[in-house]
């Protein structure tokens, strides 16, 4: 199959930013007192089209996937935690299980390549639901040679385009499992990022100085096996995992579509690294939900020149960063819509 890039126009209403901002200029307020919900508030309507945007039947999407790599030791944990966790993100026995049900978000967990296929099973209105979109049972070692075919990669791309089609709303909050994700995340960073690999590698999900030295060192053998995966999708195919290329094409689609992108931590910006390198004006449509404690996230941030909403230290991945920031872009929402104006109040302006 061939990978056809969506199209995603440029959002430039010189118009509508000027009245948004008047709108949030005009509110009771100092001007810029609500700092960066301001901006929040700026971008969610200018992805929306709207100066009173609203978000609609939001959309959790959890890609899970294993990796070769993982056989390498570069987690503290077992590849078996990838599916276990899928089962607990059913049960909704998961940090990101209990904050989508808590802020209302609609949660889908994609099987897209765990090494042991999931079970399907009958799902209540509102429950999380499973969808199975499995390339292959995980990646190959990547340290070997590519993790994945062109083929693979493609199918991947196209799966992910086509899940977000079927989804309702205007909003898709982004997350992933897979046990060894973090070196997909480092080796993407290192080579799309041309940055050291000992500035993208972190503990991941815990491993000590030793860990990390033998994760790196792991790493450095997949560069080295993989030198022509250069261009995007070819270290997308050759360094990457089918969860990481699934939430690829998931980003192009919504960003074709205007959906506002909330992007979690270092995996799920490993995907939006990608897909901004094949289409840079999908950056226009993404939130950043926060900073996490991975080592690579901040250096992942400035490649994408991105400001996330919260600091939390978190390293846990699912989507829960992006579930916590989700009520930042509610209020960012409720604030152009319903905050009073000096006008409509009869509150004076600051003297000039």
């Amino acid at each position: 199959m061939h990978f056809q890039l969506p199209s995603i126009p440029e959002l430039d209403n010189a118009a509508l930013r000027a009245r948004l901002q008047h709108v949030l200029d005009h509110k009771t307020k100092p001007l810029g007192a609500l700092g960066q919900l301001e901006a929040l508030a700026l971008r969610l309507g200018l992805i929306l089209g709207s100066e009173q945007p609203q978000l609609q039947a939001p959309q959790m999407l959890v890609c899970a996937a294993d990796h070769g790599l993982a056989a390498r030791g570069v987690s503290a944990y077992p590849s078996d935690v990838t599916w276990q966790m899928v089962e607990n993100f059913l049960a909704g026995g998961a940090a990101v299980s209990v904050l989508a049900c808590q802020h209302g978000l609609q949660l889908s967990v994609v099987d897209c390549g765990v090494a042991r296929a999931i079970a399907p099973r009958a799902v209540a209105p509102g429950a999380p639901c499973l969808l199975s979109y499995r390339i292959a049972a995980g990646t190959q070692d990547a340290s070997v040679g590519p993790a994945m075919s062109a083929a693979q990669c493609q199918q991947a791309l196209a799966n992910g385009m086509d899940i977000v089609r079927a989804l309702p709303g205007n909003a898709l909050l982004l997350g992933e499992m897979g046990i060894g994700n973090t070196s997909a995340a480092a080796l993407l960073l290192a080579r799309l990022g041309g940055l050291p690999l000992a500035d993208c590698v972190g503990a991941g999900t815990g491993l000590d100085a030793v860990g990390i030295a033998r994760k790196q060192a792991v790493l450095q053998q997949a560069l080295d096996a993989n030198p022509t995966a250069q261009a995007p999708l070819d270290a997308l195919a050759a360094l990457g995992g089918f969860e990481i290329a699934t939430l690829t094409g998931a980003v192009l689609q919504a960003a074709s579509e205007r959906r506002v992108i909330v992007v979690d931590g270092f995996i799920t910006c490993a995907a939006v690294l990608v897909a901004a390198r094949l289409a840079p004006l999908v950056l226009q449509r993404c939130v950043f939900a926060h900073r996490s404690g991975e080592r690579g996230h901040g250096a992942m941030l400035v490649q994408l020149q991105a400001q996330p909403l919260l600091d939390l230290g978190l390293r846990l991945g699912e989507g829960s960063g992006a579930a916590l920031a989700w009520p930042l872009l509610a209020s960012a929402c409720r604030i152009l819509a319903e905050m009073a104006s000096f006008a409509s109040a009869g509150v004076s302006q600051q003297s000039a």
